[in-house]
């Protein structure tokens, strides 16, 4: 750092200290500059911190004590961790401990702790009155505390690389942290204090967050899709035990994590389909040889002698063309019925092993038919 001299036109080096050299401490001096200015740890114009508590003991079974409490525009408790001129190997840990801690925190419990804080440092000032402002005058009964989840705000003189490299991987995997290095500097009689967002760095800051989200969002979709895909098998296998019942057209058919599951209808191309999906249950004769020509003159062929195919299925049947698509299609629905509700699963088998024979009954001699014309 340099401090410039007009007079002159130069500039003169500042030179970076330590605390101890300064003869400052962590708990008098350092958490006393925070608590006092908590908009040194805001980076954003819009951000602010509302201190509640220092030297917080407040949790069960345990002696251990944050340095300091705080509360986000979001209502997000923030635990900061105050480190002179180092931080040591473990203060990821221990700033994890005391989110773990603090997690279970209701907003009522919040504002007690706030109003103990006030008692002891600010003549008794009022907790809900001083929150209620924070928020820009919401309601009391309005405010949400600790429904988000908490961040993390680390700062020390220096950071080791075992500390960075641990939160490095806890941004990435969506846990809310940020490094504040704190440098003291002097300069003849006068002191300055220099406190840089060090991680994440402040100009990729949004886009690692997004990319969090992101991440987060994929794991979400993830684990809903292996969930729903699990579902899909277990539902195909009891359609399929069920199904030999009737005929043996699925019997070398796998349950199958689709929302679909076919076989074969004589003709190339052509095949018999059940379907279940989130808003109904089908059964369908799709025709998707290798020409959209092809399909057409199929699904022609068996649409001129619809009134014979629906009098040995039984019932009307839904007729896609398709016109602007390749294949074509013959199905049957029922509709309101979800592979996700386990208790429509009955009545959608049910349908389906039943329509499917009718299908194949009906429609199968005069499908190899409609090709070979």
């Amino acid at each position: 750092m340099y401090i410039i001299d007009k007079d002159n036109n130069r500039i003169n080096k500042i030179s970076s200290c330590t605390f101890h050299q300064l003869g400052f401490s962590e708990r008098n001096h350092l958490q006393e500059w925070i608590a006092q200015n908590p908009k040194c740890l805001c980076t954003g114009d819009n951000d602010d911190l509302l201190i509640i508590q220092k030297e917080f003991d407040g949790f069960n079974d345990t002696n251990e004590r944050l340095d300091l409490l705080a509360i986000d525009k979001k209502g997000a408790l923030v635990i900061i961790e105050n480190k002179l001129d180092d931080t040591g190997k473990n203060v990821n840990w221990q700033a994890l401990k005391y989110v773990s801690y603090c997690s279970t925190l209701t907003t009522d419990q919040i504002k007690d702790i706030f109003q103990s804080y006030l008692d002891k440092y600010e003549n008794g000032k009022n907790a809900e009155e001083i929150i209620v402002d924070f928020f820009d005058g919401k309601p009391f009964e309005e405010i949400k505390l600790n429904e988000l989840d908490q961040r993390m705000i680390l700062v020390a003189g220096k950071f080791r690389k075992e500390v960075t490299s641990t939160a490095m991987w806890m941004l990435e995997h969506n846990l809310k942290i940020q490094c504040f290095k704190a440098t003291p500097y002097k300069y003849n009689n006068d002191i300055f204090l220099d406190i840089e967002q060090i991680i994440p760095v402040k100009e990729t800051e949004e886009y690692i967050i997004k990319m969090a989200d992101r991440n987060r969002d994929i794991d979400t979709k993830t684990i809903k899709n292996n969930e729903i895909g699990n579902m899909r098998k277990e539902f195909w296998q009891r359609l399929l035990n069920e199904y030999k019942k009737y005929d043996r057209n699925f019997d070398n058919v796998n349950a199958s994590t689709d929302h679909w599951l076919s076989c074969g209808a004589g003709v190339s191309g052509c095949l018999f389909t059940f379907c279940m999906t989130n808003s109904y249950a089908g059964v369908e004769l799709g025709i998707n040889t290798a020409s959209q020509e092809q399909n057409k003159k199929i699904f022609d062929a068996l649409e001129s002698n619809k009134e014979n195919i629906e009098n040995v299925f039984g019932g009307l049947l839904t007729w896609q063309r398709l016109d602007d698509k390749k294949m074509s299609r013959i199905i049957l629905k029922l509709e309101n019925v979800s592979i996700k509700n386990i208790d429509d699963w009955d009545k959608a088998v049910a349908f389906l092993c039943l329509n499917m024979k009718k299908l194949i009954k009906a429609l199968k001699e005069p499908l190899k038919k409609a090709a070979h014309k």
